[in-house]
């Protein structure tokens, strides 16, 4: 590595400010694995090494490309224009199809989504009692279905088999039904791990020659993509990832078919062992699957990513609204936790596919209740002013879980994960979080279920006939009535909540579909009941509910659509009033310990770019920078900046050089921006600018002699390239052809003063959603500068580590 400054400086600031922190503070960085890690999970080795060469710059998230939301928006207004400029019936009838196409693609996304959650939790509930029995009338019913006759007890291991005579359980003997228990588990884990498996893929260095600006900045079909950053498609809730492409940037493959069964079948294997882990997040990556092949079939969606953003986002509403039976809070859940551009239309659309997802799934009855509401409550007792006291200490318990939660999650990703064995076999880490999870659920009762059969039962009102006979209410009654609760049952209800917050945290991340609102809502609701002993005037079931709600508002940060998610939950109205005190108590508490939730702590654990604007201008507020220190450095202008002279025409072997310098970059969505200098000015005078996948197209197939494969074996030198102006047929040289790339050049690219403060960048990146921004001269206006979204995104997350650190 270069160790004198003036050569250092030739290098981005963003790398080089690690490489120099890192040269004088080594040995401090030896013993900081905290550090070392932050590096690492932004600026990969390939760029650590990088960032002492001189042949170039490469920022973080290279293998990201972005959408141009005003670009996008310009091809709809054309799109629409021509449209609308044709007359006849048969253009008024596709008018009025053009028009109706969001309307009519959202209530298939609604439709398909129901389907899906259906199939996956029938298929589910039966797979996760295949650990305890099968039903002797078809082995692929569940318990609950099999005994129609019979309300299934929790804990049935240990209730006489004749409860449901057509449910036959394994074995009668505790130790053979552990064993089964943990072993079925255990195999139901390893095909939950394999299946993730198979949606590895590498997210491609360089953008191919046909890219699918929807969601593809991967390969054509049976092409191999250059090997890049690798990611498992189907792991996870997919809700980072969701936000990462809302957000405008691209993420393979991500949306694919294939990428949709692996999740519903992973979610399907990986709840049935009993993990602490849920299938409402990979709810929301499946809905938007569907979103996204439902949108490719109509080319309003299909050939501009701004409107596929546009559909994707009422797709996600969908998503929460058949996992929780909650149709108003799934819109609301895509507009506060998910989107970023959320416009009235896409509201509307949203409210729609919700409505569609929960009318089919109601029709489907996956339940057998008949009802959407799944954890349905009549506690008949009202709470009193006196209550509201423990509803806050409920939400700050439930902030102080959230915000531990976030920050052990993120510290045990980075430490147990980075062992070898662990990052080379994640299929080996399931097998150790499996074998760890049922040895230590297994004994308790009240947490051997899986998770959302743990909440319903948590949430029962003993004093209802029909609860009568479940496990905790006959424990309760053994107590000697609420408010004298015996030690035993007190002892299951504190081992249940230290239980699942560990579990949940050493769970979450692990590389099967898995989300973390069930947990966290179990952790609470067992919380919650364990609080709920020492009130003699109320239902227990009361505070679980509400604690349910304060864990995981201080895990997700959630809060208006958490409020409405719980009262269509429980259908329990009454109660928004004490979900409203502890879920803003806990999000209060929970943001002193971070700022972020978990999804955004994932997206910097998965390395994602995301560009928050409201953190965003926090961190360049605090600094208080100038746009002009996002200007790249000296060698990155001069590689990306073409000078065309006052002809207009610029040598083909000047382009073709250019084209070569941005794709050694490495960036997939960089360009060139155009300058002039006039006889009366010396000022580089700003003219447009050319992206980078439309100067290849341009290079590629409009000169006839060009190919794909290779740009530099062409003579140099035999087209004249028209940038700037009109073609004109007779200015031409004998010698050489015009090919006219006007048509692909932005005449009016946005710019920025260097002076203005780094918060108007930051706007002007978040609400118009720009992929490039030019910066000029204060006073005379000319071009000093061009920052992308990845720089400005990786400038701001460098200035919020030196902040941690």
């Amino acid at each position: 590595m270069p160790q004198d400054l003036e050569s250092a400086t030739e290098r981005t600031a963003l790398l080089y400010h690690i490489a120099n922190s890192r040269r004088l503070s080594q040995l401090q960085l030896e013993q900081d694995e905290d550090a070392r890690s932050i590096i690492s999970s932004v600026v990969t080795k390939d760029e650590q090494n990088l960032s002492g060469s001189t042949v170039g710059e490469r920022l973080p998230y290279n293998d990201y490309t972005t959408i141009d939301w005003l670009h996008d928006l310009v091809k709809d207004s054309y799109r629409f224009r021509c449209i609308q400029s044709y007359h006849g019936v048969r253009y008024n009838l596709l008018s009025m199809f053009e028009a109706s196409s969001g309307w009519i693609a959202v209530v298939i996304i609604g439709a398909l989504t129901a389907c899906v959650a259906f199939v996956v939790d029938v298929a589910e509930a039966t797979v996760s009692d295949w650990k305890l029995g099968y039903c002797t009338k078809n082995p692929f019913l569940s318990r609950e279905a099999c005994c129609v006759d019979k309300t299934p007890l929790l804990g049935a291991l240990s209730e006489p088999a004749e409860k449901c005579k057509h449910f036959k359980l394994w074995t009668e003997s505790y130790a053979g039904s552990f064993a089964i228990y943990v072993a079925m588990a255990l195999v139901f884990g390893m095909i939950s791990s394999i299946a993730t498996m198979l949606t590895k893929r590498s997210l491609p260095a360089v953008a191919p020659e046909n890219t699918d600006k929807s969601n593809r900045a991967g390969s054509s079909p049976g092409e191999q993509p250059a090997t890049g950053k690798t990611i498992y498609l189907a792991a996870g809730s997919g809700i980072p990832e969701i936000k990462t492409i809302l957000s405008g940037f691209v993420i393979p493959h991500y949306l694919d078919p294939e990428v949709l069964i692996v999740k519903g079948f992973g979610a399907i294997f990986a709840v049935a062992t009993g993990l602490c882990l849920g299938k409402e997040g990979p709810f929301v990556h499946i809905s938007t699957c569907v979103g996204y092949i439902v949108g490719m079939r109509f080319p309003k969606y299909r050939d501009n990513g701004r409107k596929m953003r546009e559909l994707l986002s009422a797709a996600c509403a969908s998503g929460l609204s058949v996992a929780f039976g909650a149709p108003i809070g799934g819109v609301l859940f895509s507009y506060e936790e998910i989107s970023t551009y959320f416009p009235r239309k896409v509201l509307w659309r949203a409210f729609l596919c919700s409505l569609f997802a929960a009318i089919v799934l109601k029709a489907f009855n996956p339940t057998g209740t008949g009802k959407l509401v799944l954890f349905e409550t009549n506690y008949g007792t009202n709470y009193q002013p006196i209550h509201y006291l423990v509803f806050v200490i409920l939400g700050v318990a439930g902030g102080i879980f959230g915000g531990l939660f976030c920050k052990l999650n993120f510290m045990w990703s980075k430490w147990f994960r980075s062992f070898p064995i662990i990052k080379n076999d994640p299929v080996f880490e399931v097998f150790l979080v499996v074998l760890a999870t049922t040895l230590l659920q297994f004994p308790n009762p009240l947490i051997r279920d899986p998770g959302d059969t743990v909440i319903k039962n948590l949430l029962v009102d003993c004093k209802s006939l029909a609860s009568s006979d479940s496990w905790i209410c006959k424990n309760e009654a053994q107590s000697g009535g609420v408010g004298k609760p015996s030690s035993a049952f007190v002892g299951w209800l504190i081992y249940g909540t230290v239980v699942k917050l560990v579990l949940t945290i050493v769970t979450f991340g692990c590389k099967v579909p898995s989300g973390v609102i069930i947990p966290a809502l179990d952790a609470g609701a067992l919380f919650g009941r364990l609080i709920g002993q020492s009130m003699t005037s109320i239902s227990p079931g009361i505070f679980a509910m509400v604690g349910a709600a304060a864990f995981l508002a201080g895990v997700s940060r959630m809060t208006i659509s958490l409020a409405v998610i719980m009262f269509e939950l429980t259908g329990q109205l009454e109660y928004v009033v004490p979900h409203m005190i502890a879920i803003l108590v806990a999000k209060w508490v929970a943001d002193a310990f971070s700022e972020e939730g978990v999804y955004d702590l994932a997206q910097t654990v998965l390395g994602h770019p995301f560009l928050d604007p409201d953190q965003a201008i926090s961190v360049a507020r605090r600094h208080n920078l100038l746009v002009e220190a996002l200007i790249p450095p000296k060698q990155t202008m001069d590689e990306i900046t073409v000078h065309v002279p006052l002809t207009n025409k610029v040598r083909e072997g000047i382009l073709k050089e250019k084209l070569e310098q941005l794709r050694a970059r490495g960036l997939m969505d960089a360009g060139l921006v155009l300058v002039q200098v006039h006889p009366q000015s010396e000022i580089p005078t700003l003219q447009g600018y050319i992206s980078q996948s439309e100067l290849e197209f341009g290079l590629t197939k409009l000169l006839p002699h060009s190919s794909s494969s290779s740009l530099s074996s062409n003579p140099p030198d035999r087209f004249q390239i028209r940038l700037l102006g009109h073609m004109v047929e007779d200015d031409a040289s004998p010698d050489t052809l015009e090919v006219d790339l006007t048509p692909f050049v932005d005449r009016t690219p946005l710019s920025i003063c260097a002076k203005a403060p780094l918060e108007y960048a930051v706007e002007m990146f978040s609400k118009l959603g720009l992929r490039y921004l030019c910066i000029t001269e204060e006073g005379t206006s000319g071009l000093v500068g061009v920052v992308i979204k990845k720089r400005l995104v990786g400038f701001l997350e460098k200035l919020k580590e030196e902040k941690e650190r």
